[in-house]
C-alpha cells in the first residue's frame, strides 16, 4: 500500500443510520490512525450534527425521499436527485476515496452509485431484518454487504454478505449491574423494568405507561426506569404522580446503566435498539412501530423472538402487555435468565471493528496495526 486508505461513509436521516457509521469511522480510525475518513450527509438530519461532534468532516449532499402523503413535493425530486447525484461524483473524486461504505437513509444512494461509476469500490451495511430500498437498489454494485440479521440475507447476493452484526456504542459492554444500580438509587434484590420507545419516544408505550403504571409499581420491589423521549416529557411529566421506585426520565444519556440496572426492557423494535439488547444480554418485550417504512421493525422482533431474546407483542396489545406480560416475566427469573443467556449467545459486539477491518482490506490496507496489537 502506498498511501493511507481513505474512506467516504454515507448515512444519514435517523440515528440508526448515523451511529453505526459512526461506530464504523471510530473502528477505521483505531485500527489505522492514518486513514483518511469523511462523510457524506445533508444539513437538515441527524448526521450534521452528530458526525461533527464525533470528530470527522461531512460534506453536504442534496437528497430527497418520496413524500407519499404530500405529493406535490414529489415534483422537484428528480431535479433533486440529480444534483444529489453531481455533488456525490464530485466528492468521491475531490476526496478520492478507495472505499465508499453505506449505512442506509437516503443520502447512502447518490453516493455509493457514484463511488460504483467512478470505479471505487463500494459496501453497504444494512441495520435491519428487512433490507432497506437503497441497499437493495445498489447491492448489486457493492464488493461487500454487511448483515446485522440471518433474514436480510434473502435480499443480496449471498456471495457478497457478511453476517457481521449492527456497530453498537462500545461503552454498553461496560456497564456493571451493581454499580449501576447504585448510581439509580435501586436495591440489588429489586425487579426493574426499563420501558422506553426511542430518543423521541412513542406516544402508544407512553400513554399505556401513564394508565398502568401506578398498578406496576404496587409491588413494593419494583422499580420502573421510564424514558419517554424528547416528545412527550414535558407533556407527561404533570400528569405523572411521583414515585420514590419510579424513575421518570426525558433520556438516558448513559444508556448502557440502564440496560445493566434492567431485568426487562420494554422498547420498540429498532435495529440499533435490538443490537444493543443482544450485546448487553437484556431480555425484552418488543413492540414493533406500525409506522415505520417497510414496516421492518416486526421482522426485526419476530427475529430476536425466534433467537429467544425476546418477546414480540403487538401495539394494539399495550395494556396487556404492561399490566400482565411484564408483570408474568418479571415474577419468571428463569425465564429471564434464559432470555438473557440467549441473547448474549447471539451478540456480536465486535460489529464495528469486523467491518472496519473488512472495508481496510478492501482499500488495500494489510492489517499490520491489528496483527501488532494481536
Amino acid at each position: 500500500m502506498t498511501r493511507a486508505p481513505r474512506i467516504l461513509l454515507a448515512g444519514g436521516g435517523t440515528g440508526g443510520h448515523v451511529y453505526p457509521a459512526i461506530a464504523i469511522a471510530h473502528a477505521i480510525r483505531t485500527l489505522e490512525p492514518e486513514a483518511a475518513i469523511a462523510f457524506a450527509g445533508t444539513r437538515d438530519h441527524l448526521e450534521w450534527r452528530a458526525v461533527p461532534r464525533a470528530g470527522f468532516a461531512i460534506h453536504p449532499i442534496t437528497v430527497s425521499g418520496f413524500h407519499r402523503k404530500q405529493l406535490v413535493r414529489n415534483l422537484r425530486l428528480p431535479w433533486r436527485l440529480a444534483r444529489g447525484f453531481i455533488q456525490s461524483w464530485s466528492l468521491v473524486g475531490d476526496f478520492d476515496a478507495d472505499v465508499v461504505l453505506g449505512t442506509g437513509g437516503y443520502v447512502s444512494g447518490p453516493v455509493l452509485m457514484a463511488g460504483h461509476y467512478r470505479r471505487r469500490i463500494v459496501v453497504a451495511q444494512e441495520q435491519n431484518a428487512y433490507a432497506g430500498l437503497t441497499n437493495r437498489l445498489v447491492a448489486r454494485h457493492a464488493a461487500q454487504i454487511h448483515i446485522a440479521f440471518p433474514e436480510a440475507a434473502t435480499w443480496f447476493p449471498e456471495k457478497k454478505c457478511h453476517l457481521s452484526g449492527n456497530p453498537t456504542r462500545p461503552e454498553l459492554t461496560r456497564a456493571d449491574r451493581q454499580a449501576a444500580r447504585a448510581v439509580l438509587g435501586i436495591p440489588e434484590h429489586a425487579q426493574v423494568l426499563f420501558v422506553f420507545g426511542g430518543s423521541l419516544g412513542s406516544l402508544a408505550i407512553n400513554e399505556a405507561m401513564l394508565r398502568h403504571v401506578a398498578g406496576l409499581l404496587r409491588h413494593e420491589a419494583r422499580f420502573v426506569l421510564w424514558q419517554t423521549g424528547r416528545l412527550y416529557y414535558e407533556r407527561l411529566k404533570p400528569q405523572v404522580v411521583p414515585h420514590a421506585r419510579l424513575r421518570l426520565m426525558e433520556y438516558v444519556h448513559r444508556i448502557g446503566e440502564a440496560y445493566a440496572a434492567a431485568d426487562l426492557v420494554l422498547s420498540r423494535a429498532g435495529a440499533i435498539t435490538c443490537s444493543e439488547l443482544l450485546v448487553t444480554g437484556t431480555p425484552a418485550i418488543l413492540v414493533p412501530s406500525p409506522h415505520v417504512a417497510e414496516d421492518h421493525q416486526t421482522r426485526n422482533a419476530k427475529s430476536m423472538e425466534k433467537l429467544g431474546a425476546a418477546v414480540m407483542a403487538w401495539e394494539q396489545d399495550l395494556d396487556h402487555v404492561v399490566t400482565t406480560l411484564c408483570v408474568d416475566l418479571l415474577r419468571d427469573r428463569a425465564r429471564l435468565d434464559h432470555m438473557a443467556r440467549t441473547a448474549a449467545r447471539a451478540a456480536r459486539p465486535e460489529a464495528a471493528r469486523t467491518i472496519a477491518d473488512q472495508v481496510l482490506r478492501l482499500a488495500g490496507w494489510q492489517g499490520q496495526k491489528m496483527e501488532a496489537a494481536a
